[in-house]
C-alpha cells in the first residue's frame, strides 16, 4: 500500500539519471503517481551509458541497482518524442498531470517542442520543474553537466582536502544527490501552491546553486577576508584534536573532535595524553597530538571507545563502512532497508525514505519498472487508446518494453 500524503497527484517524469528521478522518487514515496516516460533509444542512462546488442539481449537495462534505486513506486512508459505521435501522447498526459519534472541539459525540452509554454497549452495549471546544471538563464544555461560537474562549479572541492593537494571532491556525483533533494523541496512547495491557488508555474531550479549552502563557509569567509579559506584535511583551524584514527579491528577507525578545553579535559582522563594541556600546544603541533591519540585508540575497538566516550559525553562515533549498513542495528531497529522481488534481478533491499510518519518507513509497494512495464496500463486507462492502436504504436516503434542500438541523433 502506498502512502497517501501526495494521493491523487500525478507527476510526468522525464528526468534521467540521479538528480531528476530522485526528486521524483520523494513523490512517489508519499503516493503521488509518478509515470516515468523513457524512450526505446533514448532511455534513462543511468540504466546504461549505451547500449549494444549483447547488452540487450542478456536484460541489462533492467539490472541496474542505481537505476533501480532511484524509480520504485514509480510507472513506466515509453514514448518516442522526437515522433509527432509519441510527443501528442505526451501532451496528453501533461493535459491530466500536475507537475512535469525534466533534468536535461538547457534547450533540450525546445527542440523537443515540449518547453513550458507548450505544456501549458496542454495544461494551463501545468507546475514544470527543470533541474539543469546551471538554471535555464545566463551564457551557462545550455552547458552539460554532471554531478561531479555540478560540484566542481559550485567551488566544494576548493575547499576540501589537504593543504598540499589540489581541489578534492566530495564525491563521484554529490551535486546530483543534493539536487535530488534541493529538487523534491521545490516540487512540493509548487505542489502546494498549485493546491492552494489553482496555479501552475515554471520553477527554474539551478543544481550548482543548490550546493553553495555546503560551500557556506568558504563563501562567508571570501566575503569578510577578501581571501579564500585554506584546505585543512581532516583538521580544523579552531578546534583539535579533529581527526580520523585507528581501532584494533579490521579497517576500523572512529572519527572524533574535541571543541573545548573542558571536553579536551573530560577526554584525557580517559586517553592520558601527556603535554597537550594547553589548546595552542595541541594546535600547533597537531601531527604529534595525532599520533600519541592513535596509540590509545589502536589498542581498542572502535564500539569500545564510542561506548567508553559517549558516557562521559564526549561526542564520537564509529567510521562505518558501507558493507555493514545492510545489517547495522540501528538500521535494522528503524526498518530501513526494506526487501522487494523485481524482474530479472530478484529479491533486492531498497532504502526507505529517510523521513516517517508515526506508523514507519514509508511502504515501498512497487520496486523499480521494467522498461515500458505499464504502456498497456497507462494507454488503455489513462489515454483511452484500444488494444489496436498501442500495437500499432509498437509496431511504428514509438513505444517498446526493450531498448533499441539509436538510428537517430540524440536531441541535447
Amino acid at each position: 500500500m502506498l502512502h497517501q500524503s501526495l494521493k491523487d497527484i500525478i507527476i510526468v517524469d522525464l528526468s534521467m539519471g540521479w538528480a531528476g528521478p530522485l526528486a521524483c522518487r520523494h513523490a512517489a514515496d508519499m503516493g503521488a503517481q509518478v509515470i516515468k516516460v523513457e524512450s526505446c533509444e533514448r532511455f534513462d542512462w543511468w540504466r546504461s551509458w549505451e547500449a549494444t546488442p549483447e547488452w540487450i539481449a542478456d536484460d541489462g537495462a533492467e539490472k541496474s541497482s542505481a537505476f533501480n534505486m532511484v524509480n520504485r513506486n514509480k510507472y513506466n512508459i515509453t514514448l518516442d518524442l522526437e515522433n509527432d505521435r509519441g510527443r501528442a501522447l505526451l501532451l496528453q498526459l501533461v493535459a491530466q498531470a500536475h507537475a512535469v519534472v525534466e533534468n536535461f541539459s538547457g534547450g533540450v525540452l525546445g527542440k523537443l517542442n515540449l518547453g513550458y509554454e507548450e505544456l501549458c497549452k496542454a495544461n494551463k495549471d501545468i507546475v514544470l520543474l527543470s533541474m539543469p546544471a546551471f538554471g535555464a538563464s545566463g551564457p551557462w544555461a545550455e552547458y552539460r553537466a554532471y554531478g561531479s560537474t555540478v560540484e566542481h562549479s559550485s567551488g566544494l572541492p576548493h575547499l576540501n582536502g589537504h593543504p598540499e593537494d589540489p581541489p578534492t571532491m566530495q564525491h563521484v556525483a554529490l551535486g546530483d544527490a543534493v539536487g535530488g533533494i534541493t529538487g523534491a523541496s521545490a516540487l512540493m512547495v509548487a505542489l502546494w501552491h498549485q493546491a492552494k491557488t489553482g496555479q501552475g508555474q515554471f520553477v527554474d531550479l539551478s543544481q550548482v546553486e543548490g550546493l553553495f549552502p555546503l560551500a557556506s563557509h568558504g563563501i562567508l569567509e571570501f566575503s569578510a577576508r577578501g581571501e579564500a579559506p585554506k584546505r585543512y584535511g581532516n583538521d580544523h583551524p579552531d578546534y583539535a584534536p579533529v581527526g580520523v584514527y585507528p581501532c584494533d579491528g579490521e579497517d576500523e577507525w572512529i572519527v572524533l573532535e574535541i571543541r573545548s578545553q573542558a571536553e579536551w579535559l573530560t577526554f584525557n582522563q580517559l586517553a592520558q595524553i601527556k603535554d597537550f594541556d594547553d589548546f595552542e600546544v595541541r594546535r600547533s603541533q597537531r601531527r604529534a597530538l595525532d599520533s600519541q591519540i592513535g596509540s590509545w585508540t589502536g589498542a581498542q575497538t572502535a564500539a569500545v571507545i564510542v561506548e567508553r566516550l559517549a558516557s562521559v559525553g564526549i561526542t564520537t562515533a564509529a567510521c562505518t563502512e558501507s558493507a555493514s549498513l545492510l545489517d547495522h542495528p540501528q538500521l535494522s531497529a528503524r526498518g530501513f532497508w526494506q526487501w522487494i522481488d523485481r524482474a530479472v534481478v530478484g529479491n533486492q533491499p531498497n532504502p526507505s525514505a529517510p523521513y516517517r510518519d508515526q506508523t514507519g518507513p514509508l511502504p515501498i509497494s512497487r520496486p523499480a519498472p521494467t522498461l515500458g512495464q505499464h504502456n498497456q496500463q497507462i494507454f488503455s486507462e489513462r489515454l483511452n487508446l484500444s488494444d489496436e492502436e498501442i500495437a500499432d504504436l509498437e509496431a511504428e516503434g514509438i513505444i517498446g518494453s526493450k531498448p533499441r542500438m539509436p538510428t537517430k541523433k540524440p536531441a541535447s
